[in-house]
């Protein structure tokens, strides 16, 4: 009898310790992940963040089917790294490495590879041994139930679209973009998404359509023959707080380091810009002039000439208008049409960038003139074709020392610190958008308060911020709530919405704070704020602080800032309030104190410049 006990002892000592030999941790031990029957829980002090009900990938060749086989420890990841352009300049972080070994049915290896940090989890399947194969389908699937709050976009090629906060998977929608929020227990996170597209990859998406609850990982097409050692980009979850969330920079701790050889050409910058008031102007050269001029006046470093530069009228060629911003000391860049999405009445110039030798031609003649940076527009999805297009224009552009920015694009998924010269993209419903619809108009304000949780905490975000007059279709935002959105919203290169002789309008100091407005920042701060309602954000770029506060409800709200999270030791500053008049909208103070609590107007804002200087 006593033998007995003692066998049932081991054999429970046994099963325990094989129990905790699957459990992960991060370093701090906040973060946890289990093994649970074919799937994983992700638990962040013992709160359950979310379930993985489904892990693997199946290629041609290779079923689904999969046997686990053990769990082992790899050790630890560092990341130790300096950014040109983001939320933060030096990024560091540590993380605890593990494999879990599963095998195929023909007795080959599968390993999901799998780093925790102390603000998230990534993971990724790594392959070998493949022969003329081809990815089938990714399993991995997320079990959001019914009634969480989440905060998801519905998926287009362009990633242009609201984060409504929903706490349903039910609905005619099934197919979702990344990055998507959920709250699973009150002031606990998750924002899912993924980084580290190299070639060979495609990027992938989430689809419920089967069950409302499981949100499947749908990588899109990819119909390259892999042969040899492979791997799917990370699977990334950012966990803990909102602060937790939005500071995070683990969608770039993940991706490759920068292959460029020399950085030290790509310089971020303010950009004068002329769709929002001009759909057209860019083949004029008199509002191109005026766009310069404006450039000019408020000292910003760069102009951008939009579509249809190759039309222009009136005997002016775009190397005119090139040339005249150069003589001005203004830095030109120009749009091209990527052409793979957008074709058929879509704006030109058309396919000059889709062969080879066409862009290192293209590249090596904006090079020639003195052309800084190009803004590549209208992509067709997430599929390998794509992915591997963007690398390499990054690559080519960054051969003839041209900065990048793609539109009707992808959302950010590391590349930012990969190709340093890529800083901005659009993949958001953005201020463009007054021009197309009146939707915008009422629903602005709560979008504006989504994307710091959102879309902007994995990479740079070219929502063109701030107007102060009307395009086609009214903002009602008010004039603080707009000029807040340059400093919340973070993009290496910062294209300003509004007509000229709107920004020349503003009182002296507001000209000021847009010539002095950094696009690099060493720290970003969450001050407060919840997803839809409002934020409160600070950021710093050298020892200057910037605090922008918008209000996203159509009623006044006070906002408490929570200054222990701003290290600075600056006692007054610069505010660019609501006054609440229409006549005279502004409310500016110098030298004012630093306020714990804020009054924000209906869809209002607030800005405040703290220097040490």
């Amino acid at each position: 009898m006593k033998k007995k006990i003692i066998s049932l002892f081991a054999a429970a000592f046994l099963l325990s310790a094989a129990v905790q030999a699957q459990k992960a941790a991060s370093p701090n031990g906040k973060l946890t992940v289990e093994k649970a029957g074919n799937g994983y829980v992700v638990k962040h002090e013992g709160r359950q963040v979310l379930e993985l009900p489904s892990v693997g990938v199946a290629t041609s060749k290779r079923g689904g089917d999969v046997t686990f086989q053990k769990m082992t420890k790899e050790g630890k990841v560092k990341a130790d790294y300096q950014m040109l352009s983001g939320k933060q300049l030096h990024c560091t972080n540590e993380g605890n490495a593990y494999v879990f070994h599963y095998q195929y049915a023909d007795g080959s290896p599968l390993r999901l590879a799998m780093r925790l940090y102390n603000d998230g989890v990534a993971f990724r399947y790594e392959l070998s041994g493949l022969y003329d194969e081809k990815m089938k389908e990714e399993l991995t699937a997320y079990r959001i139930a019914e009634g969480t709050r989440r905060w998801m976009m519905r998926w287009t090629d362009s990633y242009e679209g609201f984060f409504p906060l929903t706490t349903s998977g039910e609905g005619r929608n099934r197919h979702w973009g990344y990055p998507a929020l959920i709250e699973p227990a009150d002031g606990l996170f998750a924002l899912i998404s993924e980084a580290n597209i190299e070639r060979c990859q495609s990027a992938s998406s989430l689809k419920n359509e089967g069950n409302a609850e499981v949100y499947k990982v749908f990588a899109d097409v990819n119909e390259v023959p892999l042969y040899g050692d492979w791997h799917t980009p990370w699977r990334v979850l950012m966990v803990g707080s909102l602060a937790d969330v939005v500071e995070s920079t683990l969608i770039t701790d993940v991706s490759e380091p920068c292959k460029l050889e020399d950085a030290s050409w790509i310089e971020p910058g303010v950009v004068s810009w002329v769709y929002w008031a001009y759909n057209h102007g860019s083949n004029d050269f008199n509002i191109i002039k005026k766009y310069v001029d404006l450039a000019v006046e408020l000292k910003l470093p760069y102009v951008l000439i939009d579509a249809e530069w190759d039309q222009f009228k009136d005997g002016k060629t775009v190397e005119d208008a090139i040339k005249y911003a150069k003589d001005c000391g203004v830095k030109p860049m120009i749009w091209y049409n990527s052409s793979v999405g957008w074709i058929n009445g879509a704006p030109t110039p058309k396919f000059r960038l889709n062969k080879l030798e066409d862009r290192e031609r293209e590249f090596a003649w904006c090079d020639s003139l003195g052309v800084v940076g190009v803004k590549i527009d209208f992509f067709s999805g997430d599929n390998q074709m794509n992915m591997d297009y963007y690398i390499e224009l990054m690559e080519c552009a960054a051969r003839h020392h041209l900065m990048v920015n793609f539109h009707g694009a992808t959302v950010p998924r590391g590349w930012q610190r990969t190709y340093p010269n890529m800083l901005s993209t659009e993949g958001v419903y953005g201020a463009e958008w007054y021009n197309n619809v009146p939707t915008f108009t009422d629903k602005a304000a709560a979008h504006n308060a989504t994307l710091p949780f959102t879309r902007n905490v994995i990479g740079p975000m070219d929502y063109t911020p701030c107007a102060f007059s009307d395009s086609q279709h009214p903002h009602i935002t008010s004039h603080a709530h707009e000029l807040a959105l340059t400093a919340l919203f973070e993009s290496g290169l910062q294209h300003l919405a509004d007509r000229p002789e709107s920004f020349l309008a503003q009182p002296q100091e507001v000209k000021d704070y847009l010539s002095e407005l950094p696009s690099v920042w060493d720290e970003t701060k969450l001050m407060g704020g919840y997803p839809g309602e409002y934020v409160a954000m600070a950021r710093r770029s050298g020892s200057t602080w910037y605090v922008a506060v918008i209000n996203g409800a159509d009623e006044p709200r006070n906002v408490a800032l929570d200054w222990s999270r701003v290290k600075t030791k600056a006692k007054t500053g610069t505010v660019f309030a609501d006054s609440g008049n229409k006549e005279n909208p502004w409310s500016i103070v110098k030298g004012a104190a630093l306020p714990e609590k804020v009054d924000l107007q209906p869809r209002g804002g607030f800005v405040m410049v703290l220097s040490e200087k």
